[in-house]
């Protein structure tokens, strides 16, 4: 294909532009690499100096010691209320309280005897579960509950003036 002088010249010079053009995007391409990873060693920086520290403090003020004091309450609870069913638990068993419901009603005693199935140690047993596990739902949302301000940042103050234009009037 033969071209007019003209038109190689045209065609040479355009290549040229597009191959500074090439170069260019290029260069700005390993900038804009440079500022992102300059970005990311400085936000682990402050992650690590800043962040983490304040996570920490917070966790250890606010978290801990309600789940500290939840936990006490809880076991204090459940060994209260295991006692309390153990204890009736031998009360039922107990053979001067077996023969003092014979003597008070025999066909009571009857019923006793018969009934060896899950009876109300067991249902006293899982309502005591529900209710400790209630008291953890509670203290674990009471915990929670007064952290909210904990993890608000105070809002900075807007500027009051525009900023200025660089770009030249022409």
């Amino acid at each position: 294909m033969s071209l007019s002088r003209k038109r190689r010249k045209e065609l040479k010079r355009l290549r040229s532009s597009a191959e500074e053009l090439w170069g260019d995007q290029q260069h700005v391409l390993a900038e804009a690499n440079a500022v992102a990873r300059e970005a990311s060693r400085v936000l682990g920086n402050v992650t690590r100096e800043e962040v983490v520290p304040r996570v920490r403090t917070g966790y250890e003020s606010y978290v801990r010691p309600g789940v500290e004091q939840a936990r006490g309450a809880i076991e204090r609870t459940a060994g209260n209320v295991l006692g309390s069913v153990l204890s009736i638990g031998d009360i039922a068993n107990d053979t001067r309280v077996r023969r003092a419901i014979a003597r008070v009603s025999p066909r009571a005693a009857a019923v006793a005897e018969k009934n060896r199935g899950p009876g109300v140690g067991t249902y006293l047993l899982i309502g005591a579960a529900v209710v400790v596990a209630a008291g953890v739902a509670y203290a674990v949302w009471q915990t929670f509950r007064a952290d909210d301000e904990l993890w608000v940042a105070d809002d900075e103050p807007a500027p009051t003036t525009p900023p200025s234009s660089t770009t030249p009037a022409a």
